[in-house]
């Protein structure tokens, strides 16, 4: 059956870029994961502009984290976190139609627009898991208004909680949107809104009604898209994060931010899907989302903004739109295909990032083999360039995965290749155990439990 979407393009709402007349800045050159080969080929091409203003090279990499040459890196393993609570995936989700959207960049009228471009991969969607990882926030301080279960009665809660994010001088370098997760300064956004900043200039969070005021990165997470920022404030109204199992398709959402500039926006739609695949991102700054899919009017700005149900709690964290194929002249916008980060990944890493000031990714301990074309995701048959196929004494050797070996499934999951798989892995938290079922090179199945371990971000 052909692919019904082909030729969409999924754009990152990014960081508005520069006004008209100065000269785009170079794309932002942090590595998603350091001292490890960058991600392998994307299912399009992939590139990052900022949009205008308006008014582990270790041996352990995450399992199909690929890289452009040779094996694709399972990730750093170790052993997880003391404390860290076990949590169990909800039984996945289908997804109907397998989606591909083409990643390219596509210009919004008048110049503005373009961002970093996202991918929906191919295949069942990735379980979502239950749980706070390594721990949750502490309880937010209640919003100053509490919500009615109306829009109205929403955005007068939530507003005063959503900055605009503008980077470098004046926001010459972009601009985005983000929200206070603690009462004592600390903000999320994206890392592709911060990432934006080429002059040095800082980085300013204006909340509704309040001066401008400078920002302090506390920690960055390419792979998961998100930032936290820490400013000089106190008695902020923080905004709670959503119950990932009370989230359900067709449910009314709302979504605030700062899109093409216009800060205090609020646009409304419902979840559209949940568990959809989705990478972003450059070669050298991929992101892996098992995201959210809203039709909620969502435009280049509004990323880093929260993405809220009735009763005012967070539900993801936008990050990405779909477009239609269009020429850098040509106007493009949103489409009602957006894309948020869910807020148990969120809160998540941005509890990591406070605690640490970095992340840690769940892997297996494997290198996949970017040359396999069938379905599923193949260890390697023998070690490529010092890379052994199975990491020694790692999650998956422990568990009996063997070099050559398939992954056909996780937790019921079908894997199609190995960026499906990363994804699929990165929705877990370091310590779950997931069940996947491996194929052998007579095609014999079996399955095996793993117990993901940890690699820094």
């Amino acid at each position: 059956m052909s692919d019904p979407t082909q030729g969409i393009d999924v754009d990152r709402t990014g960081a508005l870029p520069p006004p008209a007349g100065r000269p785009a800045p170079p794309p932002a050159g942090a590595a998603a994961y350091p001292g490890w080969s960058s991600p392998g080929e994307p299912l399009g091409s992939v590139a990052q502009h900022p949009q205008p203003r308006a008014a582990d090279g270790e041996p352990h990499v995450p399992a199909a984290d690929p890289q452009p040459h040779g094996p694709a890196p399972a990730g750093p393993w170790a052993a997880p976190p003391s404390g860290a609570r076990r949590r169990h995936a909800r039984p996945a989700r289908r997804s109907g139609v397998p989606v591909v959207l083409a990643a390219l960049v596509a210009g919004l009228l008048g110049g503005l627009g373009g961002g970093v471009l996202a991918q929906v991969l191919a295949g069942d969607p990735a379980p979502v898991t239950q749980g706070r990882g390594t721990g949750a926030l502490p309880e937010p301080v209640p919003v100053v208004v509490a919500p009615d279960g109306s829009i109205p009665g929403l955005s007068r809660a939530v507003l005063p909680s959503v900055a605009l994010i503008s980077v470098g001088a004046g926001g010459n370098d972009g601009q985005g949107s983000g929200f206070v997760i603690r009462e004592d300064g600390y903000v999320l956004t994206n890392h592709h809104v911060i990432a934006a900043s080429t002059t040095g200039g800082g980085i300013t969070v204006t909340l509704p009604g309040e001066e401008p005021v400078r920002a302090e990165v506390v920690g960055s997470d390419p792979a998961y898209d998100i930032a936290v920022l820490k400013v000089d404030r106190t008695g902020l109204a923080a905004l709670p994060f959503a119950d990932p199992d009370a989230v359900e398709v067709g449910q009314t959402v709302v979504a605030v931010g700062a899109p093409l500039g216009l800060d205090s926006t609020v646009t409304s739609g419902i979840v559209s899907a949940i568990d959809r695949p989705v990478v972003a991102g450059q070669s050298e700054d991929v992101s892996y989302i098992n995201a959210i899919q809203t039709d909620a009017a969502i435009n280049p700005g509004n990323s880093g903004g929260p993405l809220l149900d009735l009763a005012g709690n967070v539900v993801g964290v936008n990050s990405a739109i779909a477009q239609m194929p269009s020429s850098a002249l040509a106007p493009a916008g949103s489409i009602g295909l957006g894309f948020a980060i869910p807020a148990e990944q969120a809160e998540r890493t941005a509890t990591q990032l406070i605690e640490t000031g970095t992340s840690q990714h769940p892997v297996m301990g494997v290198h996949i083999d970017l040359q396999y074309t069938g379905d599923g995701a193949r260890v390697l048959v023998e070690s490529s360039s010092g890379a052994p196929a199975v990491i020694p004494g790692g999650p998956a050797e422990s568990a009996g995965v063997r070099p050559g070996d398939v992954i056909v499934s996780v937790d019921g999951t079908r894997i199609r290749d190995s960026q499906h798989l990363l994804v699929v892995l990165r929705s877990y938290a370091v310590g779950d155990t997931v069940e996947m079922v491996l194929r052998d090179d007579a095609g014999d199945e079996r399955t095996v439990s793993i117990t993901l371990a940890g690699s820094g971000g």
